[in-house]
């Protein structure tokens, strides 16, 4: 497997999705102290006025067990 870096997605839609989204990002700085991730690069990104995305950059290598705690909503290569 190699070491790339893979970006975790999770959508938030709606009149609220900018809220929503930050405040998912405290859960996931959360996770990334606590399971001591190599990388824990999170942050918000807006798409449209109602939808937003909460994202989790993760090294290739931790990828499966983090999705599979997390349940992300889908996942790109970073």
């Amino acid at each position: 497997m190699e070491n790339r870096t893979i970006k975790l997605i999770w959508d938030f839609k709606g009149d609220d999705a900018e809220q929503t989204a930050e405040h998912h990002i405290i859960h996931l700085k959360e996770f990334s102290i606590k399971e001591k991730l190599i990388l824990s690069d999170v942050g918000v990104e807006k798409n449209s006025d109602i939808h937003f995305i909460a994202f989790l950059n993760v090294m290739e290598s931790e990828v499966f067990s983090v999705r599979d705690t997390l349940i992300p909503h889908r996942a790109e290569i970073a």
